[in-house]
């Protein structure tokens, strides 16, 4: 298993649909089970981070590219690591 980091930062023109989204995109993220999960939002709401671990860079992306919030694109900026 791999750690990766997934950091984000929220598109404030869409700000309803970000309030709308956000108990799914927690959700998601806690439903997976993942490894050493661990996430939440920056204090003051501009975006967040979340660690877990992955089989690989493809398993990552994948879990990434269904996350709520990407589907939606309601982020303006985020960023996969493998740590």
């Amino acid at each position: 298993m791999k750690t990766f980091v997934f950091f984000y930062f929220m598109n404030e023109m869409k700000n309803d649909a970000i309030a709308e989204r956000a108990p799914d995109h927690t959700a998601y993220w806690q439903n997976q089970n993942l490894p050493n999960y661990k996430g939440g939002p920056f204090s003051d709401f501009s975006g967040g981070l979340i660690s877990f671990q992955a089989e690989n860079q493809n398993k990552a992306e994948s879990l990434v590219s269904e996350d709520p919030f990407v589907l939606k694109e309601l982020l303006k900026l985020c960023g996969l690591k493998n740590g």
